[in-house]
């Protein structure tokens, strides 16, 4: 687990996040995912500097984790270390919406 990801997990972990229960790596499809919540259908996924070089590679991986019906939600990890009050607002908010009653 990256730097990043540890202090993301800190604040999910526990259900801290309204509520929502996040697991960290997660398979899905042979694919890990940095943290999950079933519930709300979510994909959360931190990226690093290499992840520059990979793009391609996670076209492919989201398009997959994508078919299961999934959001992801991406956020380079700079995001996490600098603001990371409006990354979890973000998350939030994308979860609020797919729990939302239609």
């Amino acid at each position: 687990m990256t730097p990043a990801e540890a202090f993301l997990w800190q604040k999910l972990r526990g259900s801290r996040l309204g509520w929502f229960h996040f697991r960290r790596q997660q398979i899905i499809d042979g694919f890990i995912a940095d943290f999950y919540c079933q519930a709300a259908g979510l994909v959360v996924e931190l990226d690093g500097a290499v992840h520059d070089e990979r793009k391609g590679y996670d076209a492919e991986r989201d398009a997959i984790i994508a078919a299961h019906g999934l959001r992801i939600l991406r956020f380079p990890n700079s995001r996490i270390e600098s603001e990371v009050g409006t990354v979890l607002a973000e998350i939030l908010a994308a979860a609020r919406e797919a729990t939302a009653d239609p």
